[in-house]
């Protein structure tokens, strides 16, 4: 007998409210959800049976999905039943590949102004997303403003996500988290920031009133996981564990090994969380702030990304032929071998600067 099992696919116009009547009101399990900042995916267990829920222009009738267990054999074949109903043979989307593809860096000048475009949209586990960096860079980097206004428990699950790289830095607020093999669960503040390495199980527990936190990740678009098996925090505690090649990485802004800030080459103060150290240089967080020395002018870099976010204060930018001012809440990527000039920083100045070395 095959081992193959089926899946019941539903489109619908409302994926929000779909998915809340299947989980809340019918009691089904989600089992994986994408992509979290604005979900149009999602697969759910429960009653001896498995939707996938899909978000759709029309609400459509119910499709089956006959998950292949043969090697791919069918995948791809679509069959009419006498009534309409289409069934499909399709690979499962719950076992991930050990391999992720990184799609192919577009990239240009982005501009993200605050005051001008605040547009939050609902995404998973009752959090609001504001997309930082709306072209994707082609679909290499996501770069998410995430908030929550109303304090208290998160209605969150134990998850993994299927990335290359990805860490949270806490910009508002407090929030309560747990990490696999971390120990017990701890405390974020303002400043603070966590490397969550490739498919390292975590839960956010609860929060303050006014949460906010910069989420960076790559490839922009991919899948979280639910994990019904994991408990957290699990019982052996392993900090230097390596999860896909990186450890993680707990940073806490106030730890007596931050002071003093050392001071770049090009004038700023620098407060180094040590993921690119984590990561074997695959991305190095920082975060700078105004120091005595004029800023250089005439920069230039390297990088396949540069993503900087205004945490505090404002900063002028001279690039593209013209000057710009960033205040608090608005960010910037800029592409390898542009000129840019900084000018006239704030004195409470504080900038997250993100950036990804080419790829091999």
């Amino acid at each position: 007998m095959s081992n193959a099992i089926a899946e019941i696919q539903i489109n619908c116009v409302d994926f929000s409210e779909n998915l809340n009547f299947f989980t809340e009101d019918i009691g089904f399990s989600i089992e994986l959800i994408f992509p979290a900042d604005s979900p149009r995916t999602a697969i759910l267990s429960g009653h001896g049976l498995r939707i996938r829920l899909e978000k759709n222009q029309v609400d459509g009738p119910i499709s089956l999905n006959l998950i292949n267990d043969e090697s791919g054999a069918k995948e791809g074949l679509i069959k009419l039943a006498p009534n309409g109903s289409k069934i499909s043979f399709v690979s499962d989307e719950l076992e991930c590949e050990e391999n992720i593809e990184v799609p192919s860096l577009i990239n240009k000048v982005v501009i993200k102004k605050l005051k001008e475009s605040s547009d939050w949209i609902d995404g998973r586990a009752g959090m609001q997303y504001r997309d930082l960096v709306p072209n994707r860079l082609g679909g290499r980097f996501i770069a998410s403003n995430i908030r929550i206004e109303k304090g208290g428990p998160v209605p969150d699950y134990v998850h993994y996500h299927h990335i290359t790289f990805q860490m949270i830095y806490c910009y508002k607020g407090w929030v309560k988290a747990v990490y696999e093999d971390q120990g017990e669960a701890f405390i974020m503040n303002e400043g603070d920031c966590v490397l969550q390495p490739p498919h390292i199980r975590h839960q956010v527990l609860e929060c303050s009133d006014n949460f906010e936190v910069i989420e960076v990740g790559s490839p922009a678009e991919h899948k979280t996981l639910v994990d019904h098996d994991m408990s957290l925090p699990t019982k052996e505690i392993r900090p230097n564990r390596d999860f896909g090649g990186q450890k993680f990485i707990l940073h806490k802004k106030n730890s007596p090994e931050n002071i003093p800030l050392l001071i770049r080459q090009d004038g700023f103060q620098v407060r180094d969380t040590k993921i690119s150290e984590a990561t074997a240089g695959l991305a190095s967080v920082v975060a700078l702030t105004k120091s005595d020395q004029s800023l250089q002018t005439n920069l230039t870099h390297n990088y396949d990304v540069l993503f900087l976010f205004v945490l505090w204060g404002k900063i002028n930018i001279h690039i593209d032929e013209k000057q710009t001012t960033l205040d608090q809440g608005d960010s910037i990527s800029i592409p390898a071998n542009t000129e840019y000039t900084w000018k006239d920083p704030s004195d409470d100045l504080e900038i997250l600067e993100i950036s990804l070395p080419p790829q091999n």
